[in-house]
């Protein structure tokens, strides 16, 4: 199992409360909308954050964005944990 700075793919993430992922339909953009704040989604993040819902791991997420983009699992599994990582930092994301 594959690990990162103490986030490993057994994590479950989720939004912290008050946190959502949305879509601008006006901009085609997806943005994270937390308190006081918004963060712009790239592709790679949208990906990722709309696949976080409190009960898939981070091993699960992988496993699925590995199938949908028929990539290498060591690419996304860095992808994944540095950004998980980031966002837990911005206090974005739970991790359990």
């Amino acid at each position: 199992m594959t690990s990162l700075a103490g986030i490993t793919e057994g994590n479950v993430p989720r939004f912290v409360r008050g946190t959502r992922l949305q879509y601008d339909r006006v901009r085609e953009q997806w943005f994270v909308q937390a308190p006081e704040r918004a963060f712009l989604a790239d592709a790679v993040a949208a990906e990722i954050l709309q696949l976080v819902n409190g009960k898939h791991s981070l091993g699960q997420i992988i496993d699925q964005l590995t199938e949908k983009f028929s990539a290498p699992r060591d690419v996304i599994v860095q992808d994944v944990l540095s950004m998980t990582q980031e966002l837990a930092d911005k206090q974005v994301l739970l991790l359990a």
